[in-house]
C-alpha cells in the first residue's frame, strides 16, 4: 500500500504548466516559490505601501536625490527613482526566483513607439548595470499596435518582451507575428466585461469568456507553430485556472496559489498542443489595417484595453504621489537631524 500522499492542484499544474507569481509582495513570492514572477503599477504600489519594504522605498528615494542634485525639484527626483523602484523589486523578486521577473514600460505611452523603446531600453539597462542578464527580464508592454511595433523592435535586438492587456485574437495573432516572447490574456477582465455587458452574475468555468478566449489564442498558436508563448493572467477564480490547465504559463495570485495548493484530486490536463494542432482554423493574415478593423470590432477589447491601459496610467499617478510624499518627508528628517 502506497503511503504517497495526494498531489494537490498546485503541485499537478506545475507538471503541466509553468506557475508565475502575480504580485510584487516578496514575501508572498518567498512562500510559493514560482519560477517567474510579474508586477504591474498596482501591484508595486500597494507593496511600497506595506512596512516591510519602506526600506527599498527609501534606498531609492534618497540615491535619486543624490544623484539629481539638492536643486532638483521633488517631481524631478520621484520621475527618476520611478523606474529604479520597480528595478529595486524586481531585483529582489530575481534574488528569490529561478526564472524572469516583468517589469513594465510607463502605461502612458502605450501609443507611442518610439517612446516606448527608449523607455525599454532605460529599463534594459538598468538591469544590466546591476549585473543582470537580459534573459532573465521581459519588457512588459500593453498590447496596443505601437506596443506591438516597440516589442518586434525589442526581441530583434534580443531584449524579450511580455505583451499585456491583451484581449482579442487580433492582439494575440499581431504579437506572434512580430516576434514576441510572451502575451498576457487576461481572463478574469474578460469575464467582468462580459457580465457586466450580460448582466449575468455566473459563469461557469468551462463557459467562461475568459476562458474561452484563452483556449482560442492557445489551439490559434499551436495550429501554426507559433513560438510566442501564452500565459493567462488576471483570474477571478479557481476554476478559470482549473480550465486553462496545459497553457504555457499562468500568473496567478498568492491568494489563489494557496486555494490550488489546498485543493486534491486529479488536475485534468485542458490545453493540450497535440490537439490543438488538428484544429479546424482559419489563418488570419495580420497588418496594421486588418488588425485596426478587428479592434474595431471587438467592442470588449477596445474597452478592456482603453480602460487597462487609463487604470495602469491612474496607479502610476498614485505611486508618483506616494513617492513624492515619502521624499518631503525624509528631506524633513534629514534637516531635522542637522
Amino acid at each position: 500500500m502506497s503511503n504517497d500522499l495526494p498531489k494537490s492542484f498546485l503541485d499537478q499544474l506545475r507538471e503541466m504548466t509553468v506557475v508565475v507569481a502575480d504580485t510584487g509582495d516578496i514575501h508572498a513570492i518567498e512562500m510559493v516559490k514560482p519560477q517567474d514572477a510579474t508586477t504591474n503599477p498596482s501591484l508595486i504600489t500597494a507593496a511600497a505601501q506595506m512596512t516591510q519594504y519602506q526600506e527599498i522605498v527609501d534606498e531609492t528615494l534618497l540615491e535619486a536625490r543624490k544623484d539629481s542634485g539638492k536643486e532638483a525639484l521633488p517631481a524631478d527626483v520621484v520621475s527618476l527613482a520611478f523606474d529604479r523602484l520597480a528595478i529595486a523589486f524586481g531585483m529582489r523578486i530575481l534574488q528569490i526566483i529561478p526564472g524572469r521577473v516583468s517589469t513594465e514600460v510607463d502605461a502612458r505611452l502605450s501609443y507611442n513607439t518610439e517612446a516606448t523603446l527608449e523607455k525599454a531600453h532605460y529599463l534594459i539597462s538598468q538591469y544590466e548595470s546591476h549585473g543582470i542578464s537580459r534573459d532573465r527580464i521581459l519588457i512588459k508592454i500593453a498590447s496596443t499596435w505601437e506596443g506591438i511595433k516597440a516589442a518586434e523592435s525589442l526581441e530583434k535586438e534580443g531584449i524579450h518582451c511580455n505583451l499585456t492587456l491583451l484581449f482579442g485574437l487580433h492582439q494575440a495573432i499581431a504579437c506572434a507575428e512580430a516576434g514576441v516572447t510572451l502575451i498576457s490574456p487576461f481572463v478574469g477582465r474578460i469575464l467582468d466585461w462580459h457580465k457586466k455587458d450580460t448582466g449575468r452574475d455566473h459563469y461557469p468555468a468551462i463557459e467562461d469568456p475568459g476562458v474561452l478566449s484563452v483556449a482560442r489564442i492557445y489551439n490559434y498558436y499551436k495550429k501554426f507553430g507559433y513560438k510566442t508563448e501564452i500565459m493567462g493572467a488576471s483570474f477571478r477564480n479557481m476554476g478559470e485556472i482549473v480550465e486553462l490547465a496545459g497553457c504555457d504559463l499562468l500568473t496567478i495570485s498568492p491568494a489563489l496559489l494557496d486555494e490550488l495548493q489546498n485543493t486534491q484530486g486529479e488536475l485534468v490536463r485542458k490545453l493540450d498542443p497535440a490537439i490543438a494542432s488538428q484544429s479546424d482554423i482559419a489563418k488570419v493574415t495580420m497588418d496594421k489595417a486588418t488588425f485596426e478593423a478587428m479592434h474595431a470590432g471587438d467592442r470588449m477589447a477596445s474597452e478592456k484595453l482603453d480602460e487597462g491601459i487609463a487604470g495602469f496610467s491612474k496607479a502610476l499617478v498614485a505611486l508618483e504621489e506616494l513617492l513624492t510624499e515619502r521624499l518631503i518627508k525624509l528631506e524633513e528628517q534629514v534637516v531635522a537631524t542637522v
